[in-house]
């Protein structure tokens, strides 16, 4: 004999559901608990109300198992035997369940009934026994909780906003459009932090570029002309023309001041540029913008052209002649100078042992080192122009001659006055001898010079009449003291003395497209980048190429790289004579520059 219990549930329209399911043991369970087969989620009833076990004769017997009663077509009971044969019909609180036979299988048939009192079933013990029975439902809870959040967030905000609008700067207390705030402005932009309307000029409209020049027009222009930059960037393709007529509408559209400068992302410095942002026009531009000289990158480490720096073509004064080469095509540099690095740099030299002679004096080492001429400039970011009285006097005097204990020397960069100093000199006190004059008697280090000297000194007796414009021709001819360091231009006509030098170009900067600071690479040696120890002449480029670079720098992703380096680390969009932290401070401290102090001896 099997229980086959069948559960009845009517719907809201009257239709009846009945789910059957057998329990072929010999008890079943009746109660508010669903571990029993009969379960009725009725308060009424206890959670192990009462039990039901078969009859060896087919009978069974339902039994209270809680001590509290039931009911037996009408009548309370606490145990009864039934025949299922004859059927029964028993109340649970709010349920009756009718006892019947179907072969030989007693069916338990379970149906709610109308409720007259707290045990219907859609009370529970939670709503009756707590203060959840007190609260509102569900949906109405939703709704006020949605109503709440728009006037915390949206409506108080926008009355703050509106209240305070124009305001420069608030008062120490809460302002709940600062809700809206996504994280704390950068270091540079700290000083508005009470001041939204400053970059937030029109509520819900992002922040227009002319908002960012009220501030910035002086260091921020543009890149390059607009319609170029639209054209190297490209239009959009496929659905991305639908979000790009969206985002136009909203203020969006490409190259905005805040798609490179996004700010409320810590109160740090601001993130540099994700390299994305370069190389959406950069890569491949040249399919793009068909005229560009420019070559193409997208990657530091992997996609990045050779530097062309700007070398001197011809030097001359202040408006010298440079053109953009390729290091690849070993680029010479003609600066107008006659300097080998190789000389200065050996250490065994003569031009070593003058140094140890000046070791005392002048803090060199055993050799010359590229810091006993080369004097970084106030940033750390280049070096200062190499200066004949202060960095080379110590071993090139100009010196001629010494008058109660004063030395004259002839004066570096002005030809002429060389020149009218000699015939001044020559004219006054009309010696018997030359004077020395650098190369005219000096004895340079490293080269054998005495025989030269020699005959320089008996040449000059031998025609004392001209002994001015003998000098002269000394000094600026092979051998003399400009002669060594500088081209010199001969005289204009036969007969006549009228040298002259030929200008001078100290390139402080070649890389006018790019950024690059020393004092970010003080661990390095200056021989790892720059071979001066080989170079044997000035116009050589010592400058390292693009594989040099790449021995410690890689691009944005390349994480194995010592320095992994992104195209903000060297460029600067707006292309500024320099980074665009350093633009002002340059300038700031060329007007408070001091003065250089000359040595010589």
């Amino acid at each position: 004999m099997t229980f086959i219990v069948r559960q009845i549930a009517t719907t809201a329209d009257g239709r009846e559901i009945i789910r059957s399911n057998p329990f072929p043991a010999d008890e079943i369970g009746i109660g508010r608990s669903t571990t029993n087969a009969i379960h009725l989620p009725d308060l009424a009833v206890n959670p192990d109300h009462a039990v039901i076990r078969k009859r060896d004769d087919g009978r069974i017997i339902v039994e209270s198992s809680s001590g509290q009663n039931f009911t037996l077509d009408g009548k309370h009971r606490i145990s009864v035997t039934i025949d299922p044969a004859t059927g029964a019909e028993l109340g649970f609180g709010g349920h009756v369940i009718v006892v019947s036979e179907e072969g030989e299988d007693v069916v338990l048939t379970v149906k709610r009934v109308e409720a007259l009192s707290d045990s219907a079933e859609s009370r529970n013990e939670s709503t009756l026994y707590t203060l959840k029975g007190l609260l509102p439902g569900k949906r109405i809870t939703a709704w006020g909780f949605v109503a709440l959040v728009l006037a915390a967030f949206l409506v108080w905000p926008i009355y703050t906003w509106a209240t305070w609008r124009g305001v420069e700067e608030r008062p120490d207390q809460f302002h709940a459009d600062t809700m809206w705030s996504s994280g704390a402005l950068s270091s540079a932009h700290h000083a508005l932090e009470k001041d939204c309307q400053a970059c937030h000029v029109d509520a819900f409209v992002t922040v227009k570029d002319q908002t960012c020049l009220t501030c910035h027009e002086e260091d921020a222009h543009e890149h390059a002309a607009k319609s170029r930059l639209l054209t190297a960037r490209g239009g959009p393709e496929g659905l991305e023309v639908i979000g790009a007529a969206f985002a136009s509408a909203f203020n969006k559209s490409p190259g905005r001041c805040v798609e490179c400068h996004s700010e409320h992302e810590g109160s740090g410095a601001m993130e540099p540029t994700a390299q994305k942002f370069c190389a959406d026009c950069h890569d491949g531009m040249d399919g793009r913008l068909t005229d560009t000289k420019l070559e193409n990158a997208s990657d530091f480490g992997i996609s990045h052209p050779q530097f062309r720096p700007a070398v001197l073509v011809t030097p001359g004064g202040k408006n010298p002649q440079r053109e953009r080469v390729s290091l690849d095509d070993k680029p010479t540099d003609n600066n107008g100078l006659k300097f080998p690095h190789d000389v200065h740099l050996s250490k065994t030299g003569g031009v070593a042992q003058m140094g140890r002679r000046l070791s005392a004096e002048y803090g060199f080492g055993s050799s010359l080192a590229c810091k006993d001429c080369h004097t970084p400039d106030p940033n750390g970011v280049r070096f200062e122009p190499v200066d004949m009285k202060e960095d080379c006097s110590m071993c090139h005097s100009l010196a001629f001659d010494e008058i109660g204990g004063t030395v004259r020397t002839l004066r570096h960069g002005e030809p002429a006055m060389v020149q009218a100093d000699l015939r001044a000199y020559y004219r006054s006190t009309g010696p018997t001898r030359p004077i020395n004059l650098g190369g005219m008697n000096r004895r340079r280090p490293g080269a054998g010079n005495e025989v030269r000297v020699a005959s320089d000194y008996a040449r000059a007796v031998q025609f004392r009449p001209s002994r001015a414009n003998l000098a002269i021709s000394q000094v600026f001819s092979r051998g003399g003291a400009c002669f060594d360091c500088h081209g010199v231009t001969p005289p204009t006509a036969r007969g006549r003395v009228d040298y002259g030098i030929m200008p001078v170009t100290q390139t402080d900067r070649y890389m006018h497209n790019g950024w690059f600071s020393h004092e970010a690479h003080n661990d390095e040696k200056c021989t790892s980048c720059h071979n001066a120890p080989t170079s044997k002449s000035a116009d050589d480029l010592l400058l390292p190429g693009i594989k040099t670079c790449r021995e410690c720098h890689g691009g944005e992703f390349q994480k194995a790289s010592d320095v992994p380096s992104t195209c903000a680390m060297c460029h600067d969009y707006h292309a500024d004579d320099g980074a665009p932290w350093q633009i002002r401070k340059e300038q700031k401290d060329k007007q408070q520059k001091p003065e250089k102090k000359i040595v010589s001896r």
